[in-house]
């Protein structure tokens, strides 16, 4: 039986377990084959301080040129960090044409944390990511990017189960079939909530935030969920099970403090039974 093809669009360090870094050996060890389309190539991850960036947007369209003449396809799509506006505009056009031929596409809208935008990113950002949303199967923002995404109750560190349910639902209601919020806080406690467009199921998956910085988790819950929910589990089966996967790579890794570097993942595998 032929491997399910999963292409990856995200930036690409030099230096750490990040992005592509960190994605690609995920849905490689859950039996995909991974296609990567780099959106910038980076020196090192972002948190040390000092880096050097590298836009790939020419190379992503003459990239795609390419693979359309020698008719590659692919079965999924899971998009990360855009650059640019017109690396969104590509981005969505991507999955536009996937999606009419099947594929599944996965949205990682990467655009903030902690109540704010990243630097360099703008509203006019959040309204091109709305419409990248819009052709989402499942849309994964953190509790910051939801609510820009739902432009309602900015700027707060924690919500109300209400609340949470009323931002995944305008996140839906953009088009997207399903959202799962991370990092979300509700009285007090942290989960990740998942919510279907048909509105038939939500649900929420408590979990013990460890007060440690690890770059690239967020990749590694896109990859793993996006790996279980491929092979035909469900929404919240493949959520439940990847954030016990998360909770355990960052307990293992936080004995070694690989830190800024993020989770060396391929030391993991047999803790995880994956």
């Amino acid at each position: 039986m032929e491997k399910r093809r999963v292409l990856l669009v995200n930036d690409l360090p030099g230096y750490g377990k990040v992005a592509l870094s960190g994605m690609m050996p995920v849905l490689s060890r859950m039996g995909y084959e991974v296609l990567n389309l780099p959106t910038a190539l980076l020196s090192s991850t972002l948190d040390l301080g000092k880096y050097e960036i590298l836009d790939t947007t020419d190379y992503m369209r003459r990239c795609l040129a390419v693979w359309e003449e020698l008719h590659i396809t692919y079965d999924a799509v899971c998009t990360g960090f855009i650059l640019s506006e017109e690396q969104n505009a590509l981005v969505e056009e991507l999955c536009r044409r996937g999606k009419a031929q099947g594929a599944k596409i996965l949205v990682d809208p990467i655009m903030g944390d902690g109540g704010r935008l990243y630097n360099g990113m703008t509203e006019q950002t959040v309204a091109r990511m709305k419409k990248l949303c819009a052709q989402g199967d499942v849309v994964l923002p953190n509790l910051t990017e939801a609510t820009f995404l739902a432009d309602c109750y900015r700027g707060r560190p924690e919500v109300e189960a209400y609340q949470l349910r009323e931002i995944a639902k305008r996140i839906c209601d953009l088009g997207a079939k399903a959202v799962v919020i991370t990092s979300a806080v509700v009285g007090g406690k942290s989960q990740v909530y998942g919510y279907e467009a048909d509105g038939k199921n939500s649900f929420s998956v408590p979990y013990e935030r460890i007060p440690l910085r690890l770059p690239g988790t967020g990749d590694l819950f896109a990859a793993f969920l996006a790996g279980h929910y491929l092979k035909g589990m469900s929404l919240e089966g493949s959520t439940r099970k990847t954030v016990d996967i998360l909770e355990r790579l960052i307990l293992a890794d936080q004995e070694k403090g690989t830190g800024y570097k993020g989770i060396p993942v391929e030391q993991y595998w047999e803790k995880l039974g994956v």
